[in-house]
């Protein structure tokens, strides 16, 4: 099958290494360059190809009192120093159509958010850019349902498509992984990524924000890997306690060496 894209100065898919999509959840001015520097010295030190993530905007808060994040101004600002300096292809998700043409020209992957992706006009904006565009799967969805997702990209001329298994309901408040998922939408033709950060929310746990188990996160990747991804999202923050969205399932930066060496030796021996 080949399901091979293209996003920055990488390739990502059948026979690729592997892509580390990782950063914050809400870029921090005063934490960015810590992450970024980790993040380099690992798409360095490991056969990894790493791009970094923070977004701008956290548009579906669980609550109107906790903050959005810095904007989209400062945001692709800082994303555009992060890629000068590191040299690190990045990605920030939108969460309205007039919001693609300006990430598009700063960003090399434009992210759908789980809750948009069926949003037509949301698609049909990211591929305008001409930009790859990495969709999470909704947690409301089955993975069969990404097939029409790949279609509508692929109709508004987009042939860079990535899709991002992050969980699925299961009540209220819990989410669970089906990795059946993983196998069914590599056969659409596109290279999947597992997300393991997300997946291991706890929407609204926490009443008034999302919860999470982040000690789950681990498990869940090395079990992806296990299953076959072409790509791995995970949000590192030295710091979660202080990052003001999903602190509670990020990975703490100094794991995340780790956890990676654990990933490659499983992925090593599937290829092996």
């Amino acid at each position: 099958m080949n399901n091979l894209i293209k996003i920055g100065q990488y390739r990502c898919g059948t026979g690729e290494p592997l892509l580390l999509i990782a950063g914050p959840c809400a870029l921090q001015a005063e934490y960015n360059g810590i992450i970024t520097d980790e993040l380099a010295r690992l798409n360095d030190r490991l056969p990894i190809n790493v791009v970094f993530k923070g977004s701008f905007d956290k548009a579906n808060r669980s609550s109107g009192d906790t903050g959005r994040g810095c904007g989209l101004e400062t945001g692709l600002k800082m994303l555009a120093d992060i890629k000068s300096q590191t040299g690190l292809p990045i990605t920030t998700d939108i969460h309205e159509s007039h919001q693609a043409e300006a990430v598009g020209k700063v960003c090399d992957l434009i992210q759908i958010p789980a809750f948009l992706a069926r949003q037509t006009d949301l698609l049909a904006a990211a591929a305008k850019t001409g930009k790859p565009v990495n969709v999470k799967k909704g947690q409301f969805m089955a993975p069969q349902d990404m097939r029409n997702v790949v279609q509508k990209l692929e109709g508004f001329g987009c042939q860079n498509v990535l899709l991002c298994e992050r969980g699925t309901f299961f009540g209220y408040g819990r989410l669970v992984n089906d990795m059946q998922s993983l196998i069914m939408m590599r056969e659409f033709g596109v290279p999947v990524c597992f997300d393991a950060t997300h997946s291991v929310q706890e929407p609204g746990g926490l009443g008034n924000s999302t919860g999470g188990n982040r000690r789950m996160v681990e498990p869940l990747a090395r079990a992806a890997t296990a299953t076959g991804i072409d790509a791995l999202f995970l949000e590192t923050h030295p710091e979660p306690e202080k990052s003001p969205s999903d602190a509670a399932n990020m990975l703490p930066l100094d794991q995340l060496e780790q956890v990676l060496t654990k990933i490659l030796r499983i992925r090593e021996a599937l290829l092996g």
